[in-house]
């Protein structure tokens, strides 16, 4: 929670800064945007296999919540906009390094009868983090008279405390040597998933493709023309929604099955997309946030299910490592495409082209729901898969 916190109030902001202080086109705010997710999630496909090898969940989660906090005062410390794709880069390593370990750390410290719970928790505290941190961003812009050093700097408090609360107060537990003699993590594998599960990606690709980054909202919001220190308040208002929706659609797809859940969630990407792409006033901009949030909140927990659902229990781990390697790779290509795109066309073809790619997602989707739906006519039973 404190790390988000800290790690929020900066995101928040850092593409208007980028783009009114160090004066970077919104292709290089595309180009540091999608490195910085996709780094992210690159390098959970090794971190938690790696924490399996070497049995030192603690060392690694330590690692990685430390290289976050040492990367904080950069963000106000920089004069150019190198320095700022080096912090952004060396967080987001952080952010991946400490992922699935930190992940694996909770399910060995939790009581087994209270896993579901600790991990319920964790995700609340982290959906806090996101919408505290943009909130505290706007309020401090709004004391500091949009002064960003200093909110940086304010915001290396939080992520220092976060690194403390690893280090001294959490104890892992001894493993047995047994659990420690495992093979080096290895991808060769992939080629025995289904072909459920490929089909699954390629939506999941086109999807991220669809979807850029959350830095997009911040700078259409800027571009409608509210008060620097308000545009916060966009990611407020979408983290927000997110929390909100995630867990009602993951109850409701239990209860229902995925697609239809799935469907709604792809198909209110298209609505936020059009609506963020000719909204020429604050209200308006707002609504179209709310869809991008419930879109969020709709489809991200599904897809992962889906890869559970398609995948064999013991590739799991293997199908999760392609599944984010995909969508890395696909988080980068969007943000550059929509960050050229903006700067060439302007805001509007950027979010069209959102919508485009969407539609195809959800023609992808209907697809392969039509050719599986023998066998996965409810894909989120116990049997629903190939």
């Amino acid at each position: 929670m404190f790390m988000d916190i800290s790690s929020e109030m900066i995101h928040a902001l850092l593409p208007v800064y980028l783009v009114t202080v160090l004066r970077a086109s919104t292709l290089t705010v595309g180009l540091i945007e999608g490195l910085a997710e996709a780094t992210a999630m690159i390098t959970k496909v090794f971190s938690g296999a790696l924490s399996d090898w070497l049995g030192r969940r603690k060392l690694l989660a330590a690692i990685g919540y430390g290289l976050s906090a040492v990367t904080k005062p950069i963000f106000p410390l920089a004069t150019t906009i190198e320095w700022v794709v080096a912090a952004r880069f060396l967080d987001r390593v952080g952010k991946g390094v400490r992922g699935a370990p930190r992940d694996a750390l909770v399910a060995d410290l939790a009581p087994a009868g209270l896993r579901g719970a600790s991990f319920g928790l964790r995700q609340s505290l982290d959906t806090i983090g996101a919408f505290l941190g943009p909130l505290a961003a706007l309020g401090l812009m709004l004391l500091t008279r949009d002064n960003y050093a200093m909110v940086f700097w304010i915001a290396v408090v939080p992520a220092f405390f976060a690194l403390a609360l690893m280090v001294f107060g959490v104890a892992e537990q001894e493993r047995a040597a047994a659990t420690l003699e495992k093979p080096k993590p290895r991808f060769s594998d992939a080629w025995r998933l289904s072909r459920p599960f490929w089909a699954v990606v390629g939506v999941a690709v086109v999807l991220t493709l669809a979807r850029f980054s959350e830095a997009f909202l911040v700078l259409r919001a800027q571009n409608v023309g509210p008060a620097i220190a308000i545009v916060p308040a966009v990611m407020v208002v979408m983290n927000i929604v997110y929390a909100l929706s995630a867990y009602p659609a993951g109850v409701l797809s239990d209860r229902f099955g995925r697609q239809g859940v799935l469907i709604v969630g792809v198909s209110t990407l298209v609505f936020a997309d059009l609506i963020l792409a000719f909204t020429t006033s604050v209200p308006v901009l707002l609504v179209g946030v709310v869809f991008w949030g419930l879109h969020m909140g709709l489809t991200q927990g599904l897809l992962a299910t889906l890869v559970a659902d398609t995948a064999p229990a013991e590739l799991r781990g293997t199908a999760f490592g392609v599944f984010n390697l995909a969508s890395g790779i696909a988080m980068l290509i969007a943000s550059v495409v929509a960050g050229a795109l903006w700067d060439i066309y302007g805001p509007v073809a950027t979010f069209l082209a959102g919508a485009a790619l969407t539609a195809m997602a959800l023609i992808g989707l209907l697809a392969l729901l039509a050719r599986f739906a023998e066998g996965n006519k409810h894909v989120g039973s116990e049997h629903g898969h190939d």
